[in-house]
């Protein structure tokens, strides 16, 4: 089992960037396909960003694609996004996820644990 924390939460205005870290402790991320997801009030938890195993490959939600970068560091069990103009859309609670199926999962159902969540503001 792995036990993941996010961090790097906070309020920004539009056009303005923030980095998430999301850390692993019990069992080592190059195991897991890593995502974010997120959540705003009311609605369902979306998909953000997915990257794979060894960070080769990354795939994006059109609404976040040129502007949130993934990456993961397996050494240091970490995984990052990288978030650019930032707009008031983007305001939710962001997740992040680990899933051990192979290649570049972006479905909920296909993973396995949730960090808590990290608070993101956008401001206009």
């Amino acid at each position: 089992q792995v036990l993941l924390v996010e961090s790097g939460g906070g309020s920004v205005q539009t056009g303005g960037s923030l980095k998430l870290s999301c850390a692993a402790s019990g069992r080592t991320l190059r195991s897991y396909a890593m995502a974010w997801f997120r959540q705003a009030p009311g609605k369902e938890r979306d998909f953000v960003g997915a990257i794979d195993r060894n960070g080769g490959s990354t795939f994006y939600a059109d609404s976040v694609k040129g502007r949130f970068t993934i990456s993961r560091d397996n050494a240091k069990n970490t995984v990052t996004l990288q978030m650019n103009s930032l707009k008031p859309e983007d305001t939710a609670v962001y997740y992040c996820a680990a899933s051990t199926l192979m290649g570049l999962p972006t479905t909920r159902e296909t993973f396995q644990y949730w960090g808590q969540g990290t608070q993101v503001t956008v401001s206009s």
